[in-house]
């Protein structure tokens, strides 16, 4: 987490993770009951690189930079 803030610029924090983030933690608030919060905990970093593999996928796939969301 230091190394992702650290290394990516703030706007791009904002503007591609923090979208992706609240989206698997809604994810994981609604459909995870697992009574262990390890496993729970597990599996929302689980959500939130599946979901972030996909956006970056879809912006490969559509030809938008990566640093695009840097200059909006």
């Amino acid at each position: 987490m230091y190394t992702l803030l650290r290394v990516l610029p703030l706007r791009r924090v904002f503007g591609e993770q923090l979208p992706v983030l609240l989206t698997s933690w809604v994810i994981a608030e609604l459909f995870y009951k697992f009574h262990s919060f390890s496993l729970e905990c597990a599996a929302f970093l689980a959500t939130w690189f599946a979901l972030d593999a996909v956006v970056q996928g879809l912006r490969r796939l559509f030809g938008v930079p990566a640093d695009s969301a840097t200059t909006r």
